[in-house]
Parts: C-alpha cells; sequence; structure tokens
C-alpha cells in the first residue's frame, strides 16, 4: 500500500471521531431548554391560563361601584302663578354587591379553571419534549452530515490520485483513455456529492441553532441513552400510557369540560345577592340642598324562560366533553402507535450498527486488495473505482445507522413521554409553573404581573 493510499485509510476512520472538547448533547439540551423561544411562548401561554383561576376566583367576591349622576329637571305647574321650578341635582352614590348564591357556578368556574391550568402544565411539559427531540436531532444531523463531509472529501481525494495515476500509466503505454475518463467520471461524480453533503451540513447547523441559540462547534455526544430505554416494548407501552403528557393533558381537559358543563347548568338556578348602597344628593335649584339615603337589599332572581339561549349552551358544553372523551382515547392510540415504531427503529438501528461496521471493515479489505492486484495487472481501474465506491457508500450507510440509533433512542424517550429536563438531570433551572399560578390565584387587585411587567 502506498502511502497516499494508507494515509487516506487513516483518515477515512478518524472522520468517525470526535475532538476532546466539544459542545456536548448535555450543554445543547440545557441551551434549548433555557433559551427556545417556542418553549418560552408555550410557558408564556400557562402564565396566561394561570389568570383563569384568579378570574373564577373574583365571582365569589364583592364588587363596588361609586356613581356620578347630574341632572337637570324643570317642572312647570299651569295652576300656580310663578309658573315652575327649576333643579340641577347633583346624585353621588357607592353601591357595593356581594353574591350569595350563584347556581354552582363559581365554584364550577374554579374547578375548571384549575384543571384548564393542568391540562396546559401537561401542554408545556409535551412542548418541552418535541423541542428536546428536535435539539438531539439537529445535534446528531450535525454530527453525521460533518462525517459525510469528511468522508466525502477523502473520497475526492482519493479520486483525484487515481485520475493522475490513469494519466501516467496512459504516459507510458500502460493504460488507455478509457481508464483515464472513468476515473474523471467518478471525481465529478464525487465532487458534486460532496458539494451536496456540505449543503446537507449547513442546512443542519442551521436547525441546530435555531433550537439551541448556538452555532454547531465540534459537536460530542456525552449522554449515555440507554439508560433511559425501558426493558421492553411492553414496558414501554405502559410507561407511555400512563406518562404521556398529551394523554394527561386529554384528561384533565375531560375534567375542565366536566365543570363547564356544571357551570353552565347553573344559569338554570336562582341567584341571590346582597346590596348596599348609600348616596348623597345636592339640589342647587333653590337653593342648595342636601339629602342623604342608604339602603341594603337582598335580591333573588329566578330564570324561568331565557329564549333557549342557556339550553343550548349545555348542550353545547355536553358535546365539547365527549369531543374531549374521544379525543383522549385518539391521543392514546397515536402514543401507542408512536411507541411501537419508535421501538422497531430503535431495535432495526442498534442492528444494524453491527452490520454496517462489518460492511466497511470487508469494504476497506476489499479495497486494499484490489489495489494491490491493479498493480500485478489482475485488477483494471475500474474495479478499484468501484471498490471505492463500495468503501464510501458502507462508511455512509454507518454514519446514517449510528445518527438513526442516537435518534430513535430520543425518538423513543419522547413517545412515552419521559423526554424532560429533570429526567435526563440536566444542570439548568428548572421552569417551576406552580410558582406564578400560587402568585396570582388570589390576587384581589394589581395591573402588575408577578415578574413586574
Amino acid at each position: 500500500m502506498t502511502p497516499w493510499q494508507r494515509a487516506f485509510l487513516i483518515a477515512a476512520t478518524a472522520a468517525f471521531a470526535q475532538p476532546a472538547s466539544a459542545q456536548t448533547l448535555s450543554a445543547s439540551f440545557s441551551a434549548a431548554y433555557s433559551k427556545n423561544p417556542q418553549l418560552n411562548v408555550a410557558r408564556s401561554q400557562l402564565r396566561e391560563t394561570d389568570e383563569g383561576i384568579a378570574i373564577a376566583r373574583s365571582g365569589n367576591r364583592p364588587t363596588l361601584f361609586a356613581n356620578l349622576r347630574q341632572s337637570f329637571e324643570t317642572t312647570r305647574n299651569l295652576a300656580a302663578r310663578n309658573g315652575g321650578t327649576r333643579a340641577a341635582p347633583t346624585t353621588v352614590s357607592v353601591a357595593l354587591t356581594q353574591p350569595l348564591f350563584r347556581g354552582f357556578q363559581t365554584r364550577n368556574n374554579i374547578r375548571a379553571a384549575e384543571a384548564a391550568v393542568r391540562a396546559q402544565r401537561e401542554a408545556l411539559s409535551n412542548t418541552e419534549q418535541n423541542i428536546l427531540l428536535s435539539t438531539a436531532e439537529s445535534f446528531f444531523d450535525v454530527i453525521a452530515n460533518g462525517q459525510i463531509v469528511g468522508l466525502r472529501r477523502n473520497d475526492v481525494s482519493f479520486l483525484g490520485e487515481q485520475v493522475r495515476a490513469a494519466r501516467d500509466r496512459f504516459e507510458v503505454g500502460e493504460g488507455t483513455r478509457t481508464d483515464i475518463s472513468q476515473a474523471e467520471a467518478r471525481q465529478a461524480s464525487a465532487q458534486s456529492l460532496l458539494n451536496v453533503a456540505v449543503a446537507d451540513l449547513a442546512t443542519a447547523g442551521a436547525i441546530y441553532r435555531e433550537f439551541t441559540g448556538m452555532k454547531a462547534k465540534s459537536l460530542r455526544n456525552d449522554v449515555r441513552d440507554a439508560r433511559f430505554i425501558p426493558p421492553s416494548l411492553a414496558a414501554a407501552l405502559d410507561i407511555g400510557q400512563n406518562h404521556h403528557p398529551a394523554i394527561l393533558a386529554g384528561l384533565h381537559t375531560i375534567d375542565q369540560n366536566i365543570f363547564s358543563v356544571a357551570s353552565t347548568e347553573g344559569q338554570l338556578l336562582p341567584t341571590l345577592e346582597l346590596t348596599g348602597e348609600a348616596a348623597s344628593t345636592f339640589n342647587a335649584g333653590n337653593g342648595v340642598q342636601q339629602s342623604d339615603s342608604a339602603s341594603v337589599r337582598l335580591d333573588l332572581s329566578v330564570p324561568i324562560y331565557q329564549g333557549g339561549r342557556v339550553s343550548a349552551q349545555v348542550r353545547q358544553a355536553k358535546e365539547a366533553l365527549g369531543t374531549a372523551r374521544i379525543q383522549v382515547d385518539v391521543t392514546r392510540d397515536e402514543v401507542r402507535r408512536f411507541t411501537v415504531a419508535s421501538w422497531a427503529r430503535y431495535q432495526s438501528a442498534v442492528r444494524s450498527i453491527q452490520a454496517a461496521r462489518t460492511g466497511v471493515f470487508a469494504a476497506q479489505l476489499a479495497l486494499r486488495g484490489v489495489i494491490e492486484e491493479q498493480r500485478v495487472g489482475q485488477r483494471t481501474t475500474l474495479d478499484v473505482l468501484d471498490a471505492q465506491s463500495e468503501l464510501i457508500s458502507s462508511q455512509v450507510t454507518l454514519v446514517a445507522a449510528e445518527r438513526d440509533r442516537s435518534v430513535a433512542a430520543y425518538t423513543l424517550l419522547s413517545a412515552i413521554g419521559r423526554l424532560s429536563a429533570e429526567r435526563l438531570g440536566l444542570h439548568v433551572a428548572l421552569y417551576e409553573p406552580k410558582e406564578h399560578a400560587d402568585a396570582v390565584r388570589d390576587k384581589w387587585f394589581g395591573l402588575r404581573t408577578p415578574d413586574g411587567r
């Protein structure tokens, strides 16, 4: 084997290695968890949903209104000689109303709001899983495409040497122009594939930066994903059906709709309110006069017929409840299908790696043998080109298999609902949604959000 051929084989093997100092997968996960805009949008949506609890709880609280009424009055008495009187009374009043009974609407609205918050929290967990999965995919895409670029460059270099060797043999009468043309054609094809690989690497890097906010530099996998994988498909299915956030979100949505039905039905029940009012009236028409008044009253309202509106709303709420129950069944089927498919892809990728490694080893030996046989005239230039093509194909297959195994592992974790910052043990400040909900649920007043906006 010539020195350049030996150097090529060493470089081809080194293309699979990663530098010691590199951006790790853990760091990439942490960056995505902390900075990803899509995840921040989901957190903001949850904080928006949290306010629904405070809105629902306000149904039990009193309301206080101050009113100012200015009127102008003219009275004419036809029997009187003075012709009548004029007045401009000003009335200032304060009214406080305390709901006493609203057909259990407030209680059910609070429970519905709390269920909505729980559902939104699970939706946030599902978004977190999707972001981390996309981060893992882009991470391993960058690694795989970088390795393929290295392989394609080595292939172009190798074929360039073959073109020069074919020309040298032609000049001394040991080859033909056909050998040169064949080598040049393979080199041109390899250059085209290299250009595609470079473009794929740039695309993967852009996607990686989209999810992590970091430019990809010497990525290195530092996470042993195998320790998170369930021992069997049955175990994976059991975990997914009981813990996947999409399913849990659907169950909480069912609870929300149950309470919404009860709240809507409460509009058919009587309501009772206690109202206290104090007023002062100033009349500047014929000298300044002032009169004060105060009152306390109970208002009982019994609905008899509401035009069919509430009945329609109750039926509508029940249909929404039925839809939510059906949607949970749909989600369970989707999670089951996704889990089975992810498990199959993971097992297939694990087996494919060993087969691909065997293929690379055999292709390297074959190329080495063909080159030696070419020297003694037993092989042609085309045989060497074919052997090189098979080696590159085997190496690319190995790179793809390793990438697929890693991505399949995290896809499986996402399928069963186990891909989260907490379970991965990331060194980040975990977002605690309960803190915001607790901060706003009992607020009686205040326009600023807990973070000061």
